[in-house]
């Protein structure tokens, strides 16, 4: 048994009250679905900003009746301090997902990203301070590397902020070493490296480049390819976020608190090499695409590279991703699939 299997195990005997914010996003339905299979009870706070009901709703169909009903969701604003502590009433421990993504929004909106990310963020550490959770467990990013160019990427080696979002990613971890310094309240940063899978949304003009080149595919549209298309990262399927999320928030180890943690598989695949893989998984969906690939200029406040070094992960919390990028895209295509054709 693994040690996330261990962990798994030991929820389903005991359950636990948790707080996900921005339940009705990307990963946070995925977090949700995983803890009420748990038979957790959980809290999701939400706004809608960039998550949707349809997640939710789609989460319904995935639980029983009886786990759904430990889920209660709270339409608010991580921006609003009242609405954080009252989201935190009796809650065990946190999932804090709440955030304004993409590099490009924060190019064009850094005040707006700066007020979520930044003031949402010192709300939601102050009201889980007060609280006393037993965890926060936090959403950080592989943007806070910046220009450093070494690979693989080690926690504590990074670089200079390349965009207004990567700005606000590192001041998260700097309040919450702080926290932990100033209060003894203790996080762990999760720094995810390119996350996809099953209800990231397709639409919209910062959608991820994983359910946008497949959207674009499936309905028979050119892909626009940022630079030469030898740009690589270390793109991580969902499931493994979800572990890492769990070892995180459960751990009894000490010396893996107050730490920030890179999630990924310690891979590195070039945009060209993973337009083929997206071809060959729709294929064995049925789905033939020939169209062109065309190349525009580099987006600005992109890395050329990126790939995580996961070993501290390994060492101190038993991480031990189950999918990479290959076998992620297959379990994920059918879902692509079905929600494009159905929308």
């Amino acid at each position: 048994m693994s040690i996330y299997d261990g962990v798994c195990a030991q929820l389903r005997a005991a359950p636990k009250v948790w707080l996900v914010t921005g339940v009705a996003g990307f990963i946070g339905s995925n977090l949700l679905e995983t803890l009420l299979k748990l038979n957790q009870t959980v809290f999701g706070l939400d706004n809608f900003a960039t998550g949707h009901q349809r997640n939710l709703d789609e989460v319904q169909t995935l639980v029983s009746a009886e786990e759904w009903t430990k889920f209660t969701f709270i339409k608010g604003d991580i921006r609003d301090l009242e609405a954080c502590k009252a989201a935190l009433v009796g809650v065990d421990y946190v999932l804090h997902q709440a955030a304004l993504g993409s590099v490009p929004r924060s190019m064009a909106d850094p005040i707006t990203t700066n007020s979520v990310n930044i003031d949402g963020f010192l709300n939601m550490l102050v009201a889980a301070r007060d609280a006393q959770v037993k965890s926060f467990t936090y959403a950080a990013s592989s943007s806070t590397y910046g220009d450093h160019p070494g690979l693989p990427k080690v926690e504590d080696l990074i670089g200079k902020p390349l965009s207004p979002y990567a700005v606000t990613k590192y001041v998260n971890e700097l309040y919450a070493d702080v926290f932990a310094r100033c209060y003894g309240f203790h996080t762990i940063g999760l720094r995810y490296f390119n996350v996809f899978g099953k209800r990231q949304d397709p639409d919209g003009a910062y959608a991820a480049v994983i359910p946008k080149w497949t959207a674009a595919m499936i309905k028979g549209d050119s892909v626009f390819v940022n630079g030469d298309g030898e740009t690589s990262r270390d793109f991580c399927f969902i499931e493994n976020v979800v572990q890492m999320n769990l070892l995180a928030a459960t751990t009894s180890n000490p010396d893996a608190r107050n730490q920030v943690y890179n999630v990924a598989v310690s891979g590195r695949t070039s945009l060209n090499v993973l337009i083929e893989q997206l071809k060959s998984a729709l294929a064995a969906n049925g789905i033939v695409y020939d169209q062109r690939i065309e190349y525009r200029d580099f987006r600005a406040g992109d890395v050329r590279h990126s790939q995580a070094d996961i070993s501290k992960a390994s060492q101190l919390l038993g991480y031990k991703p189950e999918y990479d990028i290959r076998n992620g895209i297959a379990k994920a295509m059918p879902w692509y699939v079905g929600f494009l054709q159905a929308n």
